[in-house]
Parts: C-alpha cells; structure tokens; sequence
C-alpha cells in the first residue's frame, strides 16, 4: 500500500477518463451493443466495464514500467510531442490530407 488515499489525485484522474470517455467509440459502440441486446443489458455492462478495467490496468502498470526506465521531464515532453501530433494529424485527416 502507498499510504493514505490520495482524493485529489483520485478526482482528477476520474474527471479526466469520465470526460476524455464521453461520445467516444467506446461509449457508442456500448450503446449499440445494448440497443441490438436489450435482454442482456448487465452482460454488456459487465464485459465493456471488464474491458475498460483491463485496459485501465495496463496503462498503469505501463506507466509504471515507463517511469522507472524514462526520466519524468522526458516523458512529459514525449507525451507532448505525440499528443501535438496527434492533433496535427487528426487536423490534416479532417482535411482529406492525411498521410
């Protein structure tokens, strides 16, 4: 254990993921999953909040790999420079440019 329960920490990541969620392929494709099998409403629950929750868990033991083999400051600048582009992409394909 890590010592006492961090809530700011909790609240931020919560907020983040919750929002980062909305509308997004995954939240869609649960919807239509449980629109095409509205008897097996919790099943769909269960195996979409199973996969979220493995997913979840692997992007923390990741990080957790990453941070021990890659300094802090690198990793906040090559997270930076995915995420711009990233976006430079997205922007680009939008556009019917992408590569």
């Amino acid at each position: 254990m890590e010592g006492p329960m961090n809530w700011t920490l909790f609240f931020s990541v919560f907020g983040t993921i919750f929002l980062a969620e909305l509308g997004d392929k995954t939240q869609i494709s649960t919807l239509i999953f449980s629109a095409n099998t509205p008897a097996a409403r919790w099943v769909v629950f269960a195996a979409a909040a199973l996969a979220l929750t493995a997913t979840s868990a692997f992007g923390v033991l990741a990080g957790g790999w990453v941070s021990r083999v890659v300094g802090e400051r690198l990793l906040n600048r090559m997270s930076g420079v995915v995420f711009i582009a990233l976006g430079i992409w997205t922007i680009f394909k939008t556009m019917g440019k992408a590569p």
